[in-house]
């Protein structure tokens, strides 16, 4: 049987590894730690769901998740990223472009983002964002690994 196309290939769940910002200067930063946790799930019909949660966050006192101090929701807010929507692959140029529905960063609704597929195998995932508007100008990495 024919090799399964990248598109093909990425479908699935995926479990959140790491994500590491490289500046100009070559500084790295880790945005959600350097144990954080997450999913990326894309669907056969083109959906995606993307959630990085940094490890650590604060828990809020009250047991009300509307009732956090101002500290809490800025970690929170600063150490979550949530967004969904449809996505392409364009296997010639081996991108992935997301194409954004709605987001806890509200800035990236309705747009497109492209990533480059750097490694994609059975247990192993990893796109970068040339591109990236944190630290910028600046390459974000996020690695996955499938999802048992």
């Amino acid at each position: 049987q024919p090799a399964k196309s990248m598109r093909e290939q990425i479908v699935g769940t995926w479990d959140f590894v790491i994500a590491e910002i490289t500046a100009a200067n070559g500084t790295k930063t880790l945005p959600f730690g350097d144990k954080p946790k997450g999913q990326l799930i894309f669907t056969a019909d083109g959906h995606f769901s993307q959630v990085h949660v940094s490890s650590g966050l604060p828990r809020i006192a009250s047991n009300n998740r509307l009732a956090g101090t101002d500290a809490d929701n800025r970690a929170i807010v600063h150490g979550t990223l949530a967004l969904f929507g449809t996505y392409t692959v364009d296997e010639a140029k081996k991108t992935l472009t997301f194409n954004i529905t709605a987001s806890t960063y509200p800035n990236q609704e309705g747009t497109s983002q492209t990533r480059t597929i750097d490694r994609l195998t059975e247990t192993e995932f990893r796109n970068t964002n040339p591109a990236a508007s944190r630290d910028g100008p600046a390459m974000a990495a996020n690695v996955y690994t499938r999802a048992k």
